[in-house]
């Protein structure tokens, strides 16, 4: 499918990815609790079809014609069945755990191995993919015109032969990727059910009195301290996307690179890895406001570095700075996130059973921010003349992925950094919120024991 079809595919995926997130947290909401959780049955649930569901993104169906819907449907399945395992997933992390600090050391470490699975998905799915992106297709000689006028029509079938087995060859080894992804899927999921059991948090006062979906709704939407984390970090998982998503074509195309690239990926994935802890630490020493700052500013230089220096030595300094501010961004909403479910629960101790709502309108707003993005820098490199398959892009091109790659996410990142500042939770009100919820805590514990003996 030619790059307009595949901007389709990703923007109207992503945005039905978005959409489905509220009405899956909806119906987790609404779960009851069972033997084994409220959350884990939605995500043993879906996994199988999750797994059958991302190998056929990969498959290339015999017909040519409908293709984009063939792709078009299997990647809103997709993101659907990827919604209901991952919303489940994270809001998780409130339900295995009562105390803030175990709550973020299992956040860091939840966020930590994430990296990881992404670091060894990549690896493993780059080794067997390589062969299809060398684009040994591409002639090493100079084609000029009076090459292609001595060509003989021999060489020329030869060509088209060659071109023909490369692909096939790519469709077989995707093919394999996706099986190997999905195995590695599937032994994860089963090792997080054998090691992860639920805990119901009893810390605010009990009521018989069920608050409706959408009143809960309203209530979240109008927390201040959530909207402004969900729009200050909106805007900042925007940069980082435009970015990686570009990557790659950025190295191919615009910085000469298209041999290293796949190392290029995973020494920022090594980098983000082994940064997590050392955010971990930062955050319990200065502050998670404070960390924010300091590991996502860090990026911004870099980036303009590679932009205006693109050699081999600056893409790999580049590489292990990215890593440093990818780790920050990814620990850092969600270890903020469970204070604002604190505050809300704090402010409204009646109102228990909505952290579904939180963590799927965050996911919500972000897929929603970032498809949309995807969407318009895919259109933008179609409309700057991008060229699916070509060895070389033109000059529009070149230009249009430097600032996708630079400018653009240094906008987006000193307006989601403005925003946060007005973000009201800082050390001191998360050590009220939790010694105000220990105490809700102990007086229903108290009261559930009371009523027990009489």
């Amino acid at each position: 499918i030619n790059a307009f079809q595949a901007s389709l595919v990703l923007f109207i995926g992503r945005v039905w990815g978005a959409v489905t997130d509220p009405i899956i947290g909806f119906l987790i909401t609404k779960s009851s609790w069972t033997k084994i959780g409220r959350l884990m049955p939605w995500i043993l649930g879906c996994t199988p079809f999750l797994v059958v569901s991302y190998f056929y993104l990969w498959f290339v169906p015999p017909f040519v014609t409908g293709r984009f819907v063939w792709y078009l449907v299997f990647y809103c399945l997709y993101q659907t069945l990827i919604n209901c395992f991952h919303v489940s997933y994270s809001a998780l992390t409130m339900f295995i755990s009562t105390d803030q600090k175990e709550r973020d050391s299992a956040t860091a470490y939840r966020m930590t191995v994430e990296v990881m699975g992404t670091l060894l998905g990549a690896a493993i799915q780059g080794q067997i993919v390589a062969s299809a992106h060398t684009l040994k297709h591409c002639p090493t000689h100079n084609m000029s015109a009076s090459y292609l006028g001595n060509s003989s029509g021999a060489e020329i079938v030869k060509s088209l032969v060659h071109s023909q087995e490369y692909l096939s060859h790519a469709k077989e080894v995707y093919m394999i990727a996706a099986g190997v992804i999905g195995g590695v899927f599937l032994v994860c999921t089963v090792v997080m059910f054998l090691g992860v059991k639920e805990k119901e948090d009893p810390y605010g006062p009990k009521t018989e009195k069920q608050i409706p979906f959408m009143q809960g709704f309203l209530m979240v939407m109008r927390h201040g301290p959530y909207l402004i984390l969900t729009a200050a970090f909106l805007l900042i998982t925007v940069a980082i996307q435009l970015t990686q998503s570009n990557f790659v074509l950025f190295c191919t195309y615009a910085a000469g690179l298209r041999e290293h690239f796949q190392n290029i990926v995973l020494v920022i994935l090594i980098s983000a890895v082994l940064s997590i802890p050392f955010w971990q630490w930062f955050l319990q020493r200065f502050g998670k406001k404070t960390a924010a700052f300091c590991g996502i500013t860090w990026i911004m230089p870099f980036t303009m570095m590679l932009v205006f220096i693109p050699n081999l030595l600056v893409a790999y300094i580049v590489a292990v700075s990215s890593g440093l501010s990818i780790a920050a961004s990814l620990l850092l909403p969600w270890s903020m996130l469970p204070d604002v479910v604190d505050d809300f629960r704090l402010i409204n101790p009646y109102s228990k059973g909505h952290e579904a709502i939180f963590y799927s309108f965050y996911v919500f707003f972000i897929k929603l921010a970032a498809g949309i993005t995807l969407g318009v820098s895919t259109l933008c490199l179609e409309f700057a003349g991008y060229k699916t398959g070509s060895c070389t892009q033109p000059a529009p091109v070149v230009y249009t992925l430097k600032l996708l790659i630079g400018a653009a996410p240094i906008a987006f990142i000193v307006t989601g950094l403005m925003i946060l500042v007005l973000y009201p939770i800082n050390e001191d009100v998360r050590r009220r919120n939790k010694l105000c919820l220990d105490e809700l805590r102990c007086v229903e514990i108290i009261n559930a024991q009371l009523r027990e003996k009489l």
